[in-house]
C-alpha cells in the first residue's frame, strides 16, 4: 500500500497513540504483569570464536520482560521473552554508509521511485508528501543535504532490507531491540540510558522540546536529526537507542495480546518501528521509552525513520 497524504494527516508520525474510541476498555481488576528478575553482576563475554565486526556490539542473550504495564496501549500487556545472544550495530546506519551502498550497487530507493516522501511541515504543523524528498535531501530538494554523520532517513523498510542484505546483516526483531535497550539485563527503567531524559546541555536524547506540535525549541541542540552518538552510549556501547530516528525492525506489527494468533500479512500490514525520534514528546507518544512502539507500511519513507542492522553470532561463510 503506497503512503498517501490522507494517511499522513491521520497521524503517521511514528508517534502514535490509539484514538480513545479504539482503545480496549480496561479490565475491572487488571491482571498482575509477569515478573522477571534484573540480571546482576557482570554480563557474559562473547564466545572466543565469535568475530565482532567493526561498528557492532555483542548483546548477551537472556530473559526480558517486553512491554510496560503502565505504557501506552501498544505496549501492553507485557510478556516474557527469551533472547539468544546476537550482534547489533552500535548506531543507526548513517547517510555516509547508505551512500556507499548506493554508489556500490546503483540502488534507487522507493522514495526516489515514487517521487515524494513524508515530511512534517513545522510551520503548517502537518504532514506533507514533499516531491523530491529523498535520503540525500530528506526535507526536499530545497532543503539542506543530509549530513554524512546523521542517521539516514527517507528509507522504507524495503530499502533498509536491501542495504542489510548487501551488508550481510538483518533487521533486529523488536524483542531483540528492546532486550538490548534494557541492557541485556531486563533493566526496568524508562530509557535505555537511565531514568532521566535531561534537558538542554544535559539532554540524553534528541527529542521534541517545547510544546508539540506548536513549537520545538530545540533545547537539546537539534531541530531535526543529530549526529549518531552525540548523546552518549548505553552500558552495552549502543547509541541513539531513544530519540533521533525511529528504527525499522523485522516484525510485522501486531498488538501484543494477538502475538500468538495466526497472522497473514496483506497490503495494509505494517512493520514495527522502535526507539522514538526527534518528533517525539512526552505529551504525545513518549516513543523514546524502551517499550515505545510504532508502525508503518514497508514502502513508507519518512524524514524521522531510519534503521540499524543486527547479525547472528554465527553466520554461514563468515
Amino acid at each position: 500500500m503506497r503512503l498517501t497524504l490522507g494517511l499522513l494527516l491521520l497521524g503517521v508520525c511514528g508517534c502514535r497513540s490509539e484514538p480513545a474510541a479504539d482503545r480496549p476498555a480496561a479490565p475491572a481488576v487488571p491482571a498482575a504483569p509477569p515478573t522477571v528478575p534484573v540480571v546482576e553482576g557482570p554480563l557474559p563475554a562473547p564466545p572466543d570464536d565469535v568475530v565482532i565486526p567493526d561498528g557492532m556490539v555483542f548483546v548477551p542473550g537472556g530473559t526480558t520482560l517486553i512491554g510496560a504495564a503502565d505504557g501506552t496501549p501498544l505496549e501492553r500487556p507485557p510478556f516474557v521473552a527469551e533472547v539468544e545472544s546476537f550482534l547489533l550495530d552500535r548506531h543507526p546506519v548513517t547517510v555516509a554508509e547508505f551512500r556507499h551502498f548506493v554508489e556500490a550497487t546503483g540502488y534507487v530507493t522507493e522514495a526516489e521511485r515514487f517521487g515524494d516522501a513524508g515530511v512534517f511541515d513545522l510551520a503548517a504543523r502537518t504532514w506533507r508528501l514533499v516531491p523530491g524528498a529523498t535520503w540525500a535531501y530528506p526535507l526536499g530538494p530545497d532543503g539542506p543535504p543530509a549530513p554524512d554523520d546523521h542517521p539516514v532517513t527517507q528509507v522504507s523498510w524495503n530499502d533498509a532490507k536491501a542495504y542489510l542484505d548487501w551488508a550481510g546483516k538483518r533487521f533486529p526483531t523488536e524483542v531483540e531491540w528492546e532486550h538490548a535497550a534494557r541492557g541485556a539485563r531486563n533493566l526496568r527503567r524508562p530509557y535505555a540510558w537511565g531514568t532521566e531524559l535531561g534537558t538542554g546541555a544535559a539532554a540524553r536524547a534528541n527529542t521534541w522540546t517545547g510544546v508539540f506540535p506548536r513549537v520545538n525549541t530545540a533545547e537539546d541542540g537539534y531541530l531535526y536529526t543529530s549526529p549518531v552518538g552525540v548523546f552518549g552510549e548505553t552500558e552495552l556501547g549502543l547509541t541513539d537507542m531513544g530519540g533521533n530516528v525511529w528504527e525499522w525492525c523485522a516484525d510485522w506489527f501486531r498488538p501484543y495480546d494477538q502475538r500468538d494468533q495466526p497472522f497473514h500479512p496483506d497490503a495494509s500490514s505494517e512493520k514495527v518501528q522502535r526507539g522514538g525520534s526527534f518528533m517525539c514528546h512526552a505529551s504525545y507518544c513518549h516513543g523514546y521509552r524502551v517499550s515505545g512502539r510504532s508502525h508503518s507500511t514497508p514502502e513508507t519513507s519518512l524524514f524521522h525513520v531510519g534503521f540499524r542492522g543486527a547479525r547472528d553470532l554465527y553466520v554461514e561463510g563468515s
